[in-house]
């Protein structure tokens, strides 16, 4: 078993290359790229067998959204700092990520994340992580390691060993867009 700052460099190394890793988040257990690489967000959605029109989110920190969230509505910026559980905000407008990783109207899902393996892991790369459940579309998203069906284990260029003995089961996250005047709607509860 790798120790966690290991498990951090090798998954952050294979992102840079361009690869895709099976990680640790707030919420479910991932499979997420560099979120600014195309390419790599190309094959997520292959290997989830997923149709590209379906938005993929990323997992930023509050540092980031600056950078590729600069039209961010106020209102839009306080849910994501101040929500207490996971929430994934669907923001009206980014920039400096892969196009393919936005929804047809521009927008773009995020979540801050509190995480300590999924928050180094963007701390480390210094750019936002595509994250979506480790599952073929449609299928139940894994809450725990063990329920990740291997053949997807084996598609990802990087599998994290931190986490892979917890058995706590968390819910998905919820779910709110914002307009760009920054008028909320909730998605998911």
């Amino acid at each position: 078993m790798k120790d966690f700052h290991a498990d951090i460099e090798a998954a952050v190394e294979t992102l840079r290359r361009g690869g895709v890793v099976v990680y640790p988040t707030d919420t479910v257990w991932g499979i997420g790229c560099d979120a600014t690489a195309a390419a790599a967000v190309a094959r997520i959605y292959a290997i989830k067998q997923r149709d590209d029109s379906k938005a993929l989110l990323t997992l930023m920190t509050p540092e980031m959204l600056d950078i590729y969230l600069p039209d961010l509505p106020e209102t839009c910026r306080e849910e994501m700092l101040g929500s207490e559980r996971p929430t994934t905000v669907i923001c009206p407008s980014a920039r400096g990520v892969a196009p393919n990783l936005l929804a047809e109207d521009g927008s773009l899902g995020v979540r801050l994340t509190g995480e300590e393996f999924s928050q180094t892991l963007c701390r480390r790369l210094g750019k936002p992580i595509v994250s979506t459940s480790v599952n073929i579309s449609g299928q139940p998203a894994p809450a725990v390691f063990a329920e990740i069906n291997p053949s997807l284990l084996a598609e990802a260029d990087y599998v994290a060993f931190c986490r892979r003995d917890d058995e706590t089961r968390t819910a998905p996250s919820r779910i709110v867009r914002f307009d760009s005047s920054g008028n909320k709607t909730i998605i998911r509860p």
